[in-house]
């Protein structure tokens, strides 16, 4: 029910736009207020802010700086990066082609072979074939990964985790950050093989030593561009060929540059066939490649080269079956390594030869020899057996041998003791020595050829000379006796000093001189008549190969080591030599006599201690003044060999003569060698019987004998018999203790 009375609200809709008010009036201006402060953290209410304290400000400091670092820290690194980026694109745009950085050589090297064609010996830079990571062996390239970085294909050429690693084992071994352990990528070793991209310059650098030790310097300066050229290398060549580029210049010991060539060093292969344990062991010699070089210590290589199979195993290259076979059957030495590739031979031939084609070459040149490696050690074992078995203990005493065909074709040399070196002086070839008594073969070489006989006799007894300006000479054998008239054949035998001063008289000392010098013996000879007695010095090379013209009846001889010589890749030779014969000296006959003669002296004579029975020698001892020099040369229908010994100071001989201890070695040696050889006779005459006295002394067909006619006449009928009893003694003395000259 509504309610009456009372008026009802008018409706009125809601009001949704509002209506425009009118500006209000602006209040009077008040006085500004200042905004309470924020109440600070930690702090109270929003009082008053309370002063600092003084402990407060250094933090404030510090705070500040830290900001002040980090703004200048960032803006840095980017200038930085940018003077990087700058940096490796420069370097990446200057860098020539992948081909032209794969051999960095200034020098050739020399490859030298024996007389079969195989490598015998190095010398300069050795560089083999180019090899890229798809011709070489998987093997070696995964050892050079393995043991050189692990992470190599994974970084952009630096490793920061491995540089880290560095520097923590450098300072807790005590060195500094920078010292010892480099923490060094490959790529940053290429970088350094590469010398930062600097060539050697011989105008810039006095030699390639102070080059490469620029190279290899460590400094922080040049540290931070080896970082540098490295990324740069990652930016323009890809990680094989980075690879590649290490595999061909990396050093491997003994003159090796790049894997192919110490494989031929080493193992006589190529690269591209090595095994797991020849790649193992070349790898482990990049740390250090004189240490761990197979020829300096065997066992040392292959142990290393074991901890680079482990390496191998640890990062899946090989099964646990490989890695242990490999282990148990580590990498041994060719035949040409295992002689030390060298020695007084091998520098012998490089200092024959015209310096541009060996020792300053430019080119890589081969060099085909003479040598006979089984002949070489021979001689070798000879003296390494003798001085070990018969010398003293701490004697600095020296021997040299020289053994050769008779053409002159030098089979095997050996200049000292120590065999095993490279530049030593050698004996050889460069000592010229006195040669005493084995000269006397050449004084009857000139009276034999001017038609006297092997059976002509002269007169041995006490003689003197009248030298102008130096007053009488009285020569002495070396037993202090004289033994009367003796043939030529038992005076050479005997090896008499005054039978050979009368012959080389009566033929004339110019005689003497020009057949000894037409046969080789180039050193000045003496002028006085001590010429017979080898007053003169000579090399034992030169001497040696004068009785080579003795052997080959009676031609001169030059003795030579090279037979062909070539560049590397060329087919036709640039030298070849296929003999030493020279012009005849003396005749055939004269020279069948001499061999006889010579054949005497060691079967009955002073050089008893060389026979070798069933073999047929002719030879000569010699003993020089005073003993400082021991000679004995001899030959065979095959081959002519030299034996010197001395002191090098000419310190004289203790107990040694030429008929002692080289006459020992000469048939050490040659027992050896002609253990392969069929026993040939010597080309000389067979008398049926001794030569009997009957009164005519040292005649010719056109000559007249004078041994009567000399001073002091002598014993013509030969000797008592107490002299043969005394002579006998002495001749079992002799052949103890040394035969004489």
């Amino acid at each position: 029910m509504s309610q009456s009375g009372q008026k009802r609200p008018t409706l009125v809709a809601d009001k949704r736009y509002p209506t425009k008010r009118a500006a209000p009036k602006k209040p009077a201006r008040a006085t500004k207020r200042k905004a309470a402060p924020k109440p600070r953290k930690g702090g109270g209410g929003g009082g008053p802010r309370k002063p600092r304290s003084i402990l407060a400000w250094p933090f404030v400091v510090i705070g500040w700086l830290l900001r002040l670092f980090w703004r200048l820290m960032w803006k840095g690194a980017v200038v930085v990066a940018l003077i990087i980026g700058v940096a490796v694109f420069y370097f990446a745009s200057t860098m020539p082609e992948l081909n032209a950085m794969l051999d960095g050589r200034a020098k050739g090297s020399v490859t030298i072979l024996d007389r079969y064609g195989e490598v015998y010996a190095w010398r300069g830079d050795q560089r083999g074939r180019t090899i890229t990571t798809e011709t070489v062996s998987p093997h070696l390239k995964n050892a050079v990964v393995a043991t050189e970085d692990k992470r190599f294909y994974r970084h952009f050429g630096l490793s920061p985790r491995g540089i880290a690693s560095a520097v923590k084992i450098n300072m807790s071994e005590g060195r500094g950050p920078l010292s010892g352990h480099g923490g060094s990528t490959l790529t940053q070793q290429v970088a350094k093989l590469l010398c930062l991209g600097v060539p050697y310059d011989p105008d810039v650098w006095k030699t390639e030593a102070a080059y490469e030790a620029d190279c290899r310097q460590g400094s922080l300066w040049r540290k931070m561009k080896e970082a540098v050229y490295a990324m740069a290398l990652e930016t323009k060549f890809t990680k094989d060929e980075i690879l590649t580029i290490y595999m061909n210049r990396a050093y491997l010991g003994a003159g090796s540059f790049g894997f192919d060539a110490a494989a031929q060093r080493y193992f006589a292969i190529p690269a591209s066939e090595l095994n797991p344990a020849q790649a193992a062991m070349l790898s482990g010699m990049l740390t250090a490649p004189s240490r761990y070089a197979p020829t300096n210590n065997l066992k040392r290589s292959q142990d290393r080269a074991a901890t680079v199979l482990r390496l191998m195993n640890e990062q899946g290259y090989l099964s646990d079956k490989e890695t242990a076979q490999n282990q148990d059957n580590p990498a041994t030495l060719s035949k040409a390594a295992k002689a030390q590739a060298g020695g007084y031979f091998a520098d012998w031939i490089m200092g024959d030869l015209p310096a541009f084609l060996t020792r300053k070459t430019t080119e890589d040149v081969i060099i085909k020899t003479t040598l006979d490696p089984r002949i070489q050690k021979a001689a070798e074992n000879a003296v390494e057996k003798i001085f070990a078995e018969k010398v003293s203990a701490g004697s600095k005493a020296q021997a040299a041998v020289v053994v050769m065909s008779a053409d002159g074709a030098v089979r095997g040399l050996v200049g000292g003791r120590e065999s095993r070196v490279t530049g030593a002086f050698n004996r050889a070839t460069q000592a010229k020595r006195q040669t005493g008594s084995a000269f006397k073969p050449f004084v009857y070489a000139a009276a034999l050829d001017m038609g006297y006989q092997w059976d002509d006799f002269v007169v041995d007894e006490p003689y003197c000379l009248n030298i102008p300006g130096s007053g009488e000479w009285c020569p002495k054998n070396y037993t202090k006796k004289y033994y009367g008239t003796v043939s030529f054949t038992e005076a050479l035998a005997k090896s008499l000093n005054i039978p050979a001063v009368k012959v080389s008289e009566e033929v004339g000392r110019e005689a003497v001189r020009s057949v000894a010098s037409m046969f080789g013996i180039e050193s000045d000879l003496a002028a006085g008549p001590a010429l017979a007695l080898g007053a003169s010095d000579g090399t034992l090379l030169e001497t040696t190969g004068a009785y080579a013209g003795i052997l080959n009846g009676g031609s001169s001889v030059t003795p030579y080591g090279l037979t062909e010589l070539r560049l590397v890749g060329d087919r036709d030779p640039l030298m070849t030599q296929t003999g030493g014969i020279g012009e005849r000296v003396i005749s055939r006959e004269a020279a069948a006599q001499l061999t006889f003669m010579m054949n005497r002296v060691v079967e009955e004579g002073t050089g008893t201690r060389a026979r070798i029975d069933g073999l047929e020698i002719a030879g000569k001892t010699g003993t020089s003044q005073s003993a400082r020099d021991a000679w004995f040369i001899a030959f065979t229908a095959d081959y002519v060999m030299g034996i010197w010994m001395g002191y090098d100071d000419n310190t004289p001989l203790k107990g040694v003569t030429g008929g002692g201890l080289p006459a020992e070695m000469w048939r050490e040696a040659m027992v050896e060698i002609q253990s392969q050889l069929v026993p040939t006779p010597l080309p000389m005459i067979r008398p049926r019987s001794t030569p009997q006295f009957d009164g005519r002394l040292m005649s010719s067909d056109d000559q007249q004998g004078f041994g009567a006619q000399q001073k002091g006449g002598g014993n013509q009928g030969g000797q008592s018999v107490g002299e043969a009893v005394e002579d006998a003694l002495i001749g079992v003395l002799r052949s103890i203790f040394g035969q004489g000259n």
